[in-house]
Formats: structure tokens, sequence, C-alpha cells
């Protein structure tokens, strides 16, 4: 089997700065790879380029063994390379159109992508809608009226609509509370269930990453600097930096530290 992603000493530079500096990744498809690091670590830089929307200064990327269109490629070759690549943003307000309802922005991507018309697309564009847990009523909504877990379900069904090999999540769950996090968790688990698709899930978060992706990669300064099994990386981790990661993780029974009482000052 042929890798569905292969990325081969990728740099990326902003004027002296240097956001990923030489990072070798492959996918398999199918697989679940995530990219775990702090902020300023390149992973978020290594997702845009993955999906074309940043171009590389060096190094070699290849998506179902083509490479991502250039800001002068096609229209043609910048709607295949859609179809197999999505990216799904951390923040889906700003990806979601405020005055467009949420049916209305699944449907525009079938029509764009797809040869379905009328009936046939709105049947797909239901049955995407509730494959990611939304009703009738949330798909005649505007980004606005839903919460912070309703719109990233949104956004993922917008992804989906293409049917794409590679999903690319940018820290999908990070703006979440903890307990719509586990929802759109479960919910990525499902899809994967359901049919082949590989996800490139960028997170700071290493105690997500178990339950999600099989491998991972820990990027720091640009670079990468442990990779392997999820489990392993987490339960036995080789790296200070990656060691440091794993130990801000909170473990069962972790409680926060009390504040001393502050005693009020009188003036």
């Amino acid at each position: 089997m042929k890798p569905l992603l292969e990325v081969e000493q990728l740099v990326k530079r902003y004027g002296a700065h240097t956001a990923v500096d030489g990072v070798d990744l492959r996918l398999m498809p199918g697989q679940a790879l995530a990219v775990v690091g702090e902020s300023g670590s390149g992973k978020t830089t290594t997702a845009r380029l993955v999906t074309g929307l940043e171009t590389p200064d060096a190094g070699r990327i290849t998506l179902g063994g083509a490479p991502p269109p250039g800001p002068r490629a096609r229209r043609a070759e910048r709607l295949a390379h859609a179809r197999r690549a999505q990216l799904v943003f951390q923040d889906p307000y700003t990806s979601l159109d405020r005055h467009q309802k949420i049916g209305d922005a699944v449907a525009e991507v079938l029509a764009l992508h797809t040869p379905l018309r009328g009936a046939a697309l709105g049947a797909r564009r239901d049955e995407l809608l509730t494959q990611v847990g939304l009703d009738a009523r949330q798909a005649d909504a505007r980004p606005r009226a839903l919460s912070g877990g309703q719109r990233q379900r949104a956004a993922i069904a917008r992804a989906l609509a293409v049917e794409p090999d590679l999903l690319v999540l940018d820290e999908a769950v990070a703006a979440l509370d903890v307990s719509v996090q586990a929802q759109i968790v479960n919910l990525l688990v499902r899809i994967r269930e359901q049919r082949p698709i590989a996800y490139l899930f960028i997170t700071h978060d290493l105690g997500i990453v178990p339950f999600l992706c099989e491998d991972v990669v820990v990027m720091r300064g640009g670079r990468i600097v442990e990779s392997g099994r999820s489990r392993d990386v987490l339960t036995a981790p080789r790296d200070p930096y990656t060691r440091a990661l794993a130990d801000s993780v909170p473990r069962p029974g972790w409680k926060p530290a009390r504040q001393p009482d502050r005693k009020a000052v009188t003036p």
C-alpha cells in the first residue's frame, strides 16, 4: 500500500524565522497521526502547507501522489486537491459564513464538488448533518445561533461533503469545553469506523491523542523531536520536551491546588 501523504524535509520561513525546519511525515490511507506541540512549534504551519494554504520554501509534499496546488494553479487543480484533503479550523465561526444557514453551507459544498442536484443533493446534505449529530432545526440556523460544539460539527459536515481521503484537524477541539471535546472526539472515531479516512490531528494536548490517533509526532521549534505509537510516546516518552508535555496531562484523581486564602487589606 502506498502512503497517502508524504512530507520530506519540509521548510517554511517567515523572514528570519524558520517556522518549519526539515519535517518528514508519512501517513497511510486510513491512518490517524497526531502532530503535537506548544504554540509556535510549527504544527499549524505544517497543516497549512499540507493543505496548500501555504507554499513551502523547500522540501516535498505529495498527497495521493500529487503535490498541493501552487498559488497560480488552475481552478480544476485546486478543486481536485480540496477533494483529497480538507482542513477543519480551531474556530469554526471564522470559516462559516455568518449570514448563511448551516444546511445551505453544506449544500453549497456538495453543489461545487459533486454532480448531485435537487432532491438527491438535499438528501445527501441531510445525511451528512445527521452523521455529525445535527437536526433540521440546527440545519436551518445560522452559526451565531449554535453552540461552539454544534458549529464544529457543522464544519466537519462541510469537510466530509467532498468525501476527502485526508481530514486535517487544526486544534479542532481546543476551544471547546471538556465534555464537548469528548463528544467531538467520539464523533471523529465513529466517522473513521463508517468510512476509510485518514486524520492529521494538530493539537497541543497530548492527553487527547491516544483516543483518536494510533501514531504521534512531537514538534518543537519547527522540528520533530520524537515520534512513535501514541500509547508508547505518552507512557514512556524519550525526549525531555515530550516528558514535560506528558507530565502536564492531568491523571485520574487529579485535583487543582487550592490557592491560599487572601485576607482583605484595609486601606
